[in-house]
């Protein structure tokens, strides 16, 4: 930056920083930047202050110009928000989120509520002299044209008042209030309240800060290539265990990406670091053996683990608190900056080393690191935040196919030895699923070891279903045991290939163990025409149902794939005529299959069903906005895995006298030994989900679902209707059981609605309904958001599998 350019930011933040006591607030002072390249940071933070309102700031110049906007911004060109003029803030304030202590300017608390960049339409300098300062932006909640106005100014006024317009454009929407769906904070996920509890400077000031608290490891996503653009870091994928440091100077704890204490079993580890030095940090790792030719090995790193003599080592590559400041709030090239200066120059030998990061083309480096027999590479966002859980903002790439099995079964061998091979299992929603056998990679010291386990914990039978012809000479064990196996591939019958044991992971649960499936990367190579808009009165493009679509499938893939299902497609948007597929159709690619079914009436009809998280970004190109699936598993069409119940009101039928029924069928089924969930069904009623374990065939369930809706009737005529009279449905909820037979379909979770709102099927627990007070509550982009950010309702669904019971049935039956 100009030397002149530096006095001007210096006299711009002059009022800012008189107003602040920077001994007592965590907020910046606020350095002067040497270079500023993209000079067009866009932010708006929740500020509860004397009054509750939103800070809009835009960034020119080298500081961010500032406005108080009393009742925050809206979509809604009509409603015309008042924004008061304030000091310029430094850049640095556009990463802060967090408690400003009561008696200083501004006491509250500060939530960063959206974030992005913005577009100056014309000159901005002149905008601002003229008093109307028009714009684009491009954040994650507010896009779209907007406008500053100021008005004129009265002789009592203190400050410059605007008004903050939304232009009317595609993303004009006079529906959506951001602010009432939109409580959390952009990059911490922090409600308000708790953002209010984060300790603050003058807190950690008072004495040496305490050790860091374990903090959930940010997750990866599986892809199957680099990302391209230079919004993305990249590192080197370590084949190790995860591991979170946490020290003050003079203790130190490590612990595993489960929160387990491990610094005894790293204890090398832990001395490194403690040799550093380092101020009160918390880092997050991976620890690691590392061959003489440089590459990491989990099997020596599994065998130091037990006894063996290998040197350990660490490569750290995030920075989560430092001093008692949560750094997780900014960006990651921030963290990776700081942490690099933190760790300072290291020995190329030395066991702790900080994570280089590379540059530029993706694709490149991963041929390198597959060249050179790595495990693969990271490719991370360079603004993302540090957020717990699995997120789009981290992806892996893997040179080859690695993955956690569980250990069901030991065959036996004809040699000396204690065995010949592993049988192995990876979970699924309905329980473990056989996965094929592991024969090699097995040292001696690891067949003695294995061998001592399985005669410790063996059972009689398998634990889940294995083929009859690999039985045989098979001693079973508890499902507990975790392997890394690396193989050639998965068969089209969801077997690996060539499998060969790499090492045990003792840091995981076998409960956790699911089949990896990557995701595609790079989405607009097939999807033609991007532009084009689906839900016109949102503006929401063809690439946006495409990028939620894609955000969505790891958590719709286990729900959905492996159904026979009906698709709703609207190639040219939801204002123009759709139609339903049940059959496969030229121009679906290879993800889409077919099998024949025989239906009630005898004939034999072929429907479609996917395997593979391709299919649904296929299905978006080819026009697809509602998925709507069976309610049995294409391998068993015959034997239901779940139930619904689609409680459908009357236009006259409040929301929550919906959500009471849904509540009081939950309870019913509850007394019947049956779990349940609901999933707003992205119109205006709830559907109650039941998972069933595949134990009676059709006529069965549909019996029972039938009776059960007729006793809710016959126990309140005046709420319920069984029947699909619409004319007897008048101020009364039709309890829609007629999905429960072969044939029928529900709409699947997670699923967009062709509907003008954009809504999305979306899975809530019950606890959560209870505060929802619409059933379209959830948009598309909200969907998309809210899953970056971890959410997943129905994690636990695989556990809820219940056996129709016998006494359920009698309970429930006519006769009762």
């Amino acid at each position: 930056m100009r030397k002149g350019a530096r006095e001007q930011v210096d006299t711009a933040l002059k009022s800012y920083r008189h107003k602040r006591h920077f001994e007592e607030t965590r907020e910046p002072r606020g350095a002067l930047p040497d270079r500023r390249e993209s000079g067009a940071l866009y932010v708006v933070q929740k500020h509860d202050a004397r009054r509750l309102h939103y800070d809009f700031r835009l960034e020119l110049e080298g500081v961010l110009l500032s406005w108080a906007v009393a009742r925050g911004p809206s979509y809604d060109p009509k409603q015309k928000r008042l924004a008061i003029r304030t000091e310029d803030h430094p850049l640095e304030y556009g990463q802060f989120e967090g408690t400003i202590p009561k008696g200083n300017y501004g006491g509250g608390t500060v939530m960063l509520w959206d974030t992005g960049h913005w577009t100056p339409l014309g000159d901005p300098r002149e905008g601002l002299e003229k008093g109307k300062l028009a714009f684009e932006l491009h954040g994650k909640r507010l896009r779209g044209r907007w406008a500053l106005v100021r008005l004129r100014p009265r002789p009592k006024d203190k400050k410059e008042n605007w008004l903050l317009v939304k232009e009317n454009d595609a993303f004009a929407n006079s529906r959506a209030d951001l602010l009432d769906s939109e409580t959390t904070s952009i990059v911490s996920g922090r409600e308000m309240d708790e953002i209010s509890q984060i300790k603050g400077d003058a807190d950690a000031k008072s004495g040496m800060p305490d050790l860091p608290d374990f903090v959930e490891p940010m997750l990866a996503r599986l892809v199957d290539q680099p990302p391209r653009g230079r919004d993305w870091l990249f590192e080197i994928k370590y084949d190790g265990y995860r591991a979170l440091i946490a020290t003050d100077r003079k203790r130190i704890k490590i612990f595993t990406r489960s929160g387990e204490d491990w610094t005894r079993k790293f204890r090398p580890v832990a001395e490194a670091v403690a040799a550093l030095k380092l101020p009160s940090v918390l880092l997050d790792s991976e620890i690691v053996v590392v061959e003489p030719s440089g590459r990491t090995n989990f099997a020596a790193l599994a065998a130091a683990l037990s006894g063996a003599k290998k040197p350990l080592s660490c490569f750290v590559f995030d920075l989560l608190s430092l001093e008692g400041e949560d750094w997780r709030i900014r960006p990651l090239a921030a963290r990776k900056a700081r942490l690099k200066k933190l760790l300072g120059t290291q020995e190329a030998t030395a066991s702790v080393q900080y994570s280089e990061v590379f540059e530029g083309d993706g694709v490149a480096l991963l041929k390198a690191a597959c060249a050179h027999e790595l495990e693969g590479i990271m490719a991370k966002r360079a603004d993302s935040p540090y957020r717990s859980g699995r997120h789009g903002d981290w992806l892996k790439i893997k040179c080859g196919h690695t993955q956690e099995l569980v250990v069901i079964g030991f065959a036996g061998s004809e040699r000396r030895r204690a065995f010949a091979s592993l049988l192995m299992a990876v979970q699924e929603p309905d329980g473990l699923r056989y996965a094929g056998r592991v024969g090699s990679g097995f040292s001696e010291a690891v067949l003695e070891q294995l061998g001592r386990w399985r005669d410790n914990n063996l059972r009689q039978t398998p634990p889940c279903n294995v083929p009859a012809i690999w039985r045989r000479g098979v001693s079973w064990v508890k499902p507990e045991l975790v392997a890394q196996v690396a193989f050639a591939g998965w068969t089209r019958d969801g077997l690996i290939r060539h499998g060969r044991f790499i090492g045990l992971r003792e840091d995981k649960k076998a409960t956790a163990v699911k089949r990896e499936i990557p995701m595609k990367t790079n989405l607009d190579i097939n999807l033609t025409h991007p532009e084009r808009i689906v839900y016109p009165d949102l503006g929401v493009t063809k690439a946006d149902v495409a990028a939620y679509i894609q955000a969505a499938s790891p958590l719709m893939l286990p729900l959905v794939a492996g159904r026979f299902m009906t698709l709703v497609r609207c190639q040219n948007g939801t204002d123009k005529p759709c139609f339903f597929q049940r059959h496969l159709m030229p121009g679906f690619g290879k993800a889409w299959h077919s099998a024949e079914f025989s239906t009630k009436d005898g004939d034999r009809k072929s429907f479609i069903y996917f395997d593979e998280p391709e299919a649904l970004l296929a299905a978006v190109q080819m026009g697809v906005l509602e998925f709507h699936i069976w309610g049995a598993r294409r391998t068993a069409p015959e034997k239901p895995d779940r139930m619904v119940f689609d409680l459908d009101p009357d236009p006259s039928v409040a929301f929550d006298a919906v959500k009471a029924a849904s509540f009081r069928m939950r309870d019913v089924l509850g007394a019947l030994g049956l779990q349940s969930l609901p999933l707003l069904s992205g119109g205006k009623g709830i559907h109650v989900v039941v998972p069933l374990v595949p134990s009676h065939e059709w006529p069965m369930v549909k019996e029972f679902a039938a009776a059960l809706a007729a006793r809710l009737v016959a126990d309140a005529p005046d709420q319920f209707i069984a029947t699909m009279s619409k004319a007897k449905r008048k101020g009364k909820i039709f309890i829609d059981h007629f999905r429960n037979e072969v044939g029928a379909t529900a709409i699947a979770p997670f699923s967009p609605r062709a509907r003008p709102d954009a809504a999305v099927a979306w899975p809530v627990s019950w606890a959560e309904l209870e505060k929802i007070e619409t059933a379209n509550a959830m948009s598309l982009r909200a969907a998309k958001a809210a899953i970056e950010k971890g959410a997943n309702s129905w994690a636990g669904y695989d556990k809820l599998y219940r056996t129709l019971s016998v006494a359920a049935i009698k309970a429930i039956s006519p006769s009762s």
